[in-house]
């Protein structure tokens, strides 16, 4: 979205404008902002949430025991959130507009409610208020390169601040009620439960030749290797193929796994069967026909793919493909991710393969964020001892906090998947 009023003014001198510009410097968008204001008011009074504003002024539909959303600054938060929408609502937060005890308890009394927040001639109006998806962050072979370096190339020494051991960057699966489970389980177990999970799905055993799509720090790779299957891992990530490759070759598993620096599309050869964890929400909407195309091909007949990937409803994400979002400005950029309905639509119009099995578990992502995002934010000084400033980690957290009120209350998802490809 354009503000209004194109003039900015910059409130934040502490903040270095020229690493976060539309941080440190405010839009002035009056009528907006106005807008804004009301549309928040409306909703947040209808929500089990408190707002309270550095005035001292109380509002919202929350109780005492109701998470509160703390308004520094609510004159640039409201001229934040009316020139961008959601990107400002995120931007504010980065900016220390407003902050929260309970940061994702805040996210979920939104999360829950998402589509009933803003009234239903601003659905309408989406395209022509919202600023579109640049084309710059389109998943081509050189864009998704770029992509994914943003993200997945900060540092190793960053992910391994609140990863386990086992560096796995994705849901686990924990034993029984994640919700009742506490810390009781270590997650570097729950990781491997998952790994295994999605290894049987894909029948993977002693001689299997398999092909992953997106190595992530090697695990699945050397849990695979150690099955007797001979890997071929593919990444464009340099950062992880470099430490992927040096933990591969400590577990005594170099002859077994081939890590490539290399996207999918550029992959040849044949498969037993094919294995891709979460890779699927950086492969963009417009190139998913390519993606599983890709599988199909190099699938061999009889084989089988263990999927798994993050969801919306169908709705969502079609309404949503092409807008610009915080989440796609500040940490995926060109990110999208897939509805049950959408895979389902291009594997059958596109390819052989076929979903013969899926399995869901939302609720342990919440518990994986969680613990992520606590021990992210415990690690402060070896945070701030790698280079990230403070705008840095509360954009971190605010993604971490995001993604686990998106899961605890359903808003997303995430399944195992298992495609299987006809012997004939």
């Amino acid at each position: 979205m354009t503000a209004v009023n194109d003039r900015r003014v910059q409130t934040h001198p502490m903040l270095n404008a020229g690493i976060w510009p539309d941080i440190a410097c405010v839009p002035h968008s009056p009528v907006r902002a106005s807008v804004a204001q009301r549309i928040f008011h409306n909703a947040v009074g209808k929500l089990p949430l408190r707002v309270i504003e550095s005035g001292g002024r109380h509002y919202g539909g929350g109780t005492a025991t109701d998470p509160v959303l703390h308004l520094h600054r609510p004159t640039a938060f409201f001229h934040r959130l009316g020139a961008t929408g959601t990107i400002g609502f995120g931007e504010a937060y980065m900016a220390g507009d407003w902050s929260a005890e309970d940061l994702a308890g805040v996210l979920s009394a939104f999360a829950s409610n998402m589509r009933e927040l803003v009234p239903a001639i601003f659905h309408k109006l989406r395209h022509a208020v919202l600023s579109r998806m640049p084309e710059s962050h389109d998943n081509t072979v050189d864009g998704a390169r770029e992509n994914i370096h943003h993200h997945y190339d900060l540092s190793n020494e960053l992910f391994k601040t609140f990863l386990d051991p086992s560096l796995t960057y994705s849901s686990a699966i924990f034993n029984g009620d994640p919700r009742a489970a506490g810390d009781q389980e270590d997650l570097a177990v729950a990781q491997r439960r998952k790994i295994e999970r999605l290894l049987d799905a894909a029948g993977v055993g002693q001689g299997t030749q398999l092909l992953e799509i997106g190595t992530g720090w090697g695990e699945l790779a050397i849990r695979a290797a150690g099955r007797g299957a001979q890997v071929t891992s593919l990444t464009i990530s340099t950062e992880q193929a470099e430490l992927a490759r040096e933990r591969i070759s400590a577990a005594g598993l170099a002859n077994r796994v081939t890590v490539l620096l290399q996207d999918y599309r550029e992959a040849s050869g044949r498969y037993d069967a094919i294995v891709s964890v979460e890779m699927i929400e950086a492969v963009g909407a417009n190139h998913w026909d390519e993606y599983f195309a890709t599988i199909d091909r190099l699938l061999a007949p009889g084989g089988r793919v263990g999927l798994q990937a993050i969801l919306q409803d169908d709705y969502t994400v079609l309404a949503t493909r092409d807008t610009y979002t915080w989440i796609r400005k500040y940490i995926f950029p060109g990110g999208q991710l897939a509805s049950v309905e959408a895979i389902n639509r291009t594997v059958r119009s596109g390819t052989s393969l076929r979903i013969t099995d899926r399995y869901s578990f939302g609720q342990h992502y919440a518990e994986t964020l969680r613990r992520w995002r606590e021990r992210f934010e415990a690690s402060v000084h070896e945070v701030d001892g790698l280079g990230f400033d403070e705008v840095f980690r509360r954009m971190w957290s605010l993604y971490l906090a995001y993604s686990e009120a998106g899961f605890r209350t359903g808003y997303l998802d995430v399944s195992q998947f298992t495609l299987t490809k006809s012997a004939t």
